[in-house]
């Protein structure tokens, strides 16, 4: 009898995730998955359940990258509001390097296509929402304690403002607009964070 073969769970994982950020979920068919993992039908089955539960596994490991590599940027040397402005170029940096493939975030993506009619994906974002807004929130609150940001302004109207910007440079960028007009955006977004 022929032994099960063996293989990687975090690559076929970080292997669908790929998959799924270059097509989105509804256009990602099994076969894709196969393709892209390597991983016959009934491995696929047999280990994840499900297209969903595979999907939902690659959208937990991007989230975990993405926000592993926020934590790097806003745990950095830097004064607070120019950790905020790192962020806004991060994004730009993806969206208009010469190796940008136009897959864009998968989040935001999955925010698009997938949220509304999904109750457990919605939750999952909802949560990976909130985990990103507490980070970006200690960094305002220790601005407003150096007095980088305005001590006023609600650290979390702020929080939520630096989340929202991002989205929209992504979209943004994604519809065509330059990226001088997106580094004015941000540039523009970051006044908020000043005292009067």
């Amino acid at each position: 009898m022929a032994r099960p073969r063996k293989f990687d769970e975090g690559q076929a994982v970080d292997a669908a995730m790929e998959a799924f950020w270059v097509a989105g979920y509804e256009a990602t068919s099994t076969q894709d998955l196969c393709d892209a993992t390597g991983l016959g039908r009934s491995s696929i089955y047999n280990t994840f359940k499900s297209k969903h539960d595979l999907f939902e596994r690659a959208l937990a490991h991007y989230m975990e990258r993405k926000n592993s590599e926020l934590d790097e940027l806003l745990e950095g040397e830097l004064p607070a509001r120019q950790k905020i402005r790192a962020v806004f170029g991060r994004i730009l940096d993806d969206e208009f390097s010469r190796h940008a493939d136009g897959r864009g975030c998968l989040v935001v993506n999955t925010c698009v296509e997938v949220s509304a009619h999904d109750p457990s994906v919605a939750a999952s974002l909802e949560r990976d929402y909130g985990v990103r807004l507490e980070a970006i929130r200690a960094v305002i609150e220790s601005g407003q304690r150096d007095g980088d940001i305005a001590p006023g302004k609600d650290s979390r109207t702020l929080a939520h403002l630096v989340i929202a910007t991002v989205g929209g440079l992504r979209v943004s960028a994604r519809a065509g607009v330059g990226r001088a007009a997106l580094e004015n955006v941000a540039d523009a977004a970051l006044t908020a964070f000043r005292a009067p």
